[in-house]
């Protein structure tokens, strides 16, 4: 006698979560990796390790030959990963959704579709005008990595980054104090019988905390300057130590910069907080020689004397004053910061995927929507509309209509 198989026998050999994720298809996402401008950027917001996360999903990731080299990924990895490699950028820039670091160009967007999405630094000193045109008339979705809030109402990418970029301020300062680099000789620091250097933050946020950290370890004097009271105690309670604080007094304010060897200005504007500048007059009174990072480039900067400048040429001199300012400093240690992005955007793409679409995704999460500058063509971020001169709308009054 001929016995027969269940149908139920066969599929109880694979895993319960292969059946699960046989079960829960998902709409699929095309996404796009392009190639950066390795003059500007050299990071990028997937690693092989987040793409391989997406593409067993089940989505689809379009990645321009060479993306990955400026941080020592080749292009076999990220084939291995699932990517499909691309030699041509409007490949790249056709997906669905396009993912990638700088704000685009007149010349990338051309390469867009209408009401595509793409999700990319903010950095108001490199996005124009006719971008935000652009994307206006394509009826694109636009969201800014930097106003992305997750569940706990944090803002993930800004979190992580300014880690990363609190440490690199201060190896970059030591670096420029160097010889090497023509500044004074001095080690970043202290030493038995001579007098530590001087270091002043202006901003106790993630960034200037990490920062001052980093130059306590190191043995530098350092003073911290905050409009927010609340940050200050936070910051004394994160350092375990007492550390010269204090709101921003001009007072204050002018004598610390008369006497530091090292200034790190870190001051966000684009999440509200009060607008506020270190006038030209006041850098003429820091010492010759002295450093000058303005981590806030890309949003105006915390310096009169501030000038917007890439990682080729970071570096330029004024009043005596050595200046470092590029709006991605974070960029000078490409991979580490690539990895940060990729843990955060491999869930978000994965999120998207679950809502069906950006569009819906902007819907249906607060801290997704938070990041949103641009809305099917609706400028919806009122700073930034107030810094293009362009008129903006409240996001939420337009949501019941789509």
């Amino acid at each position: 006698m001929v016995m027969k198989r269940d149908p139920k026998e066969k599929r109880s050999l694979f895993p319960e979560e292969c059946l699960l994720r046989e079960i829960a298809r998902q709409p699929r996402l095309s996404i796009g990796i392009p190639k950066e401008n390795a003059d500007v950027e050299t990071r990028l917001a997937l690693t092989p390790e987040g793409v391989a996360i997406v593409t067993e999903e089940g989505h689809s990731v379009y990645v321009q030959r060479g993306a990955g080299v400026p941080m020592s990924y080749s292009d076999l990895q990220y084939s291995e990963a699932g990517a499909f490699m691309v030699d041509d950028a409007s490949e790249v820039f056709a997906a669905d959704i396009v993912l990638k670091i700088a704000p685009p160009t007149i010349e990338e967007l051309n390469l867009m579709h209408e009401r595509s999405s793409i999700l990319s630094m903010l950095q108001l000193s490199n996005l124009s005008t006719d971008c935000i045109k652009l994307m206006m008339k394509k009826k694109m979705n636009a969201i800014a990595f930097e106003l992305i809030k997750d569940e706990q109402k944090t803002f993930p990418v800004v979190s992580s980054i300014s880690e990363i970029e609190g440490n690199t301020a201060i190896a970059v300062a030591a670096e420029l104090m160097s010889n090497e680099r023509g500044g004074k000789g001095l080690l970043l620091g202290g030493v038995a019988g001579i007098s530590p250097t001087e270091v002043v933050i202006l901003g106790a946020g993630i960034a200037g905390s990490v920062a001052a950290r980093t130059a306590l370890a190191l043995g530098a004097l350092v003073k911290i300057f905050d409009h927010d009271i609340n940050k200050l105690r936070k910051i004394q309670h994160y350092l375990g130590q007492q550390v010269f604080t204090s709101v921003i007094h001009p007072n204050v304010l002018i004598k610390a910069l008369a006497s530091a060897d090292a200034v790190i200005g870190n001051l966000r504007y684009i999440n509200g907080s009060d607008r506020f500048m270190v006038s030209e007059d006041l850098v003429k009174t820091m010492k010759t020689g002295a450093i000058l990072i303005d981590m806030s480039v890309d949003q105006g900067g915390c310096f009169e004397t501030s000038e917007c400048r890439t990682l080729q040429n970071p570096i330029f001199e004024k009043h005596g004053v050595i200046h470092y300012c590029v709006p991605n400093i974070s960029a000078r240690v490409a991979r580490t910061s690539s990895m940060a992005l990729s843990n955060i955007f491999a869930p978000i793409l994965l999120k998207i995927a679950h809502s069906g679409c950006v569009k819906s995704a902007i819907s249906e999460s607060a801290g997704f929507r938070h990041g949103a500058y641009i809305f099917e063509g609706v400028l919806v971020n009122r700073l930034i509309g107030s810094y293009y001169g362009i008129a903006s709308n409240d996001v939420s009054l337009l949501l019941p209509g789509y």
